[in-house]
């Protein structure tokens, strides 16, 4: 038992005996017994940054869990880094571009709106092509290969996937990189490929340049774009790599 030395009260503990000091005698409190009671209080603000803390470290697991899931397993979603809105550099890296292929040009001429053209290329790389030019975007649907290779002249860098291939995680990364360039002259065009045979789940195709990709990167798109986007031979918008 503890005595209460201002009202005589008794306690079973230390603990209540405190409690009943902050409450009853805070303005009667020798320096002894206010040291004694500010420690007890303390304690119970040190409980409850450490029950705060261990709170917000659990939100960051959860938080980081849902990152991974999204990100790692398919869920949908940008990179973890950003990458797709990020800035291009002066050119790609090399360790992630050596599979390019490079083609000679099959020409630049324009051609009717709907006129039949062979292309050496499936899909094309350069080459007769029809008068307007395919927007930059991500599209559901194949567009005409005349407009897209008049894309490709602007300094387009045009990507084909292969839709039973294409995760909402990769989805969506190339629905970023497509709104992130979106100028007339280095704009970037996603759209399915159109041949019923895929040689790779994706194509990556500029200007005389073509490479696979079996599975979704996006450092490596990257890559592409800051090798070739802009680049076009009718009106280069950035300096040669």
């Amino acid at each position: 038992m503890v005595d209460c030395e201002y009202c005589g009260a008794s306690f079973d503990g230390e603990e209540t005996y405190l409690d009943h000091l902050a409450d009853e005698h805070a303005g009667e409190l020798g320096a002894i017994d206010q040291r004694r009671v500010d420690g007890r209080t303390g304690d119970d603000e040190s409980s409850i940054s450490l029950m705060a803390l261990a709170v917000g470290i659990g939100a960051a697991i959860a938080v980081g869990a849902t990152l991974y899931l999204t990100f790692f397993s398919g869920g949908g979603g940008v990179s973890p880094d950003g990458i797709e809105a990020a800035g291009l550099n002066e050119s790609g890296d090399s360790a992630r571009l050596d599979a390019v292929e490079t083609f000679s040009s099959e020409g630049t001429q324009h051609v009717s709106e709907g006129q039949d053209i062979e292309y050496e290329q499936s899909p094309p790389l350069s080459g007769p092509h029809y008068g307007t030019a395919t927007e930059g975007g991500f599209y559901e649907q194949t567009q005409p290969a005349g407009n897209i290779v008049h894309a490709l002249e602007h300094g387009a860098v045009v990507i084909y996937y292969d839709e039973s291939a294409l995760s909402e995680s990769a989805r969506t990364s190339l629905r970023e990189f497509a709104a992130t360039h979106t100028g007339r002259w280095r704009s970037v065009v996603v759209v399915p490929n159109p041949n019923e045979t895929a040689e790779s789940d994706f194509v990556l195709t500029a200007w005389r340049n073509r490479m696979y990709m079996d599975s979704y990167d996006a450092r490596t798109v990257h890559a592409f774009l800051s090798e070739f986007l802009g680049r076009g031979p009718e009106n280069p918008v950035r300096n040669p790599a």
